[in-house]
């Protein structure tokens, strides 16, 4: 019985030490395309240079307010460090109408899904959007951030060029 116990503990113990920060990987989740298909967030892919998921929502204006600071300098980030900005909305079947037109309106260039079941966001542990995560180029997600302040962009450029210098 001690042995069995033992065993558990160190199996325990082992799985939760396997979970390193930066060693957590994106989940396989299924969500829509802005034009009513289904991908995978395991098809996400940037060729080896980071990427950025972030969960916003149409109803957000704080979640708005950073993807339009992050739009207006993301062909220089994308010049410089080769990122992939992902918009991950958890709008839901009510009003996911709304995420197109949006985008659309607002001229935004990157990836957008919808995620409206709330799957991807709860099986990456999402409470509020925006909720921000940096992937690097193995997959692994190496930051998170929750919220939005005026220069939380700037903070978040200056964590990817960190991933692109090594």
């Amino acid at each position: 019985m001690k042995k069995v116990l033992f065993i558990a503990v160190a199996v325990i113990a082992f799985c939760s030490f396997s979970a390193l920060p930066g060693e957590k990987k994106i989940p396989a989740v299924t969500m829509k395309t802005l034009d009513g298909g289904k991908i995978s967030s395991s098809e996400f892919s940037n060729d080896g240079k980071p990427m950025v998921i972030n969960f916003w929502a149409t109803w957000c204006a704080p979640c708005k307010k950073e993807l339009d600071n992050i739009a207006e300098v993301y062909s220089t980030w994308q010049k410089e460090t080769g990122v992939k900005i992902i918009a991950v909305s958890i709008d839901d079947a009510r009003s996911s109408g709304r995420v197109a037109s949006t985008v659309t309106a607002k001229g935004w260039e990157f990836e957008v899904y919808i995620d409206e079941n709330s799957d991807f966001k709860r099986a990456l542990g999402v409470n509020n959007p925006p909720s921000t995560f940096l992937v690097d180029g193995n997959g692994n997600i190496v930051y998170e951030h929750t919220g939005y302040a005026e220069g939380d962009e700037d903070e978040l450029y200056e964590k990817i060029k960190e991933l692109t210098k090594k």
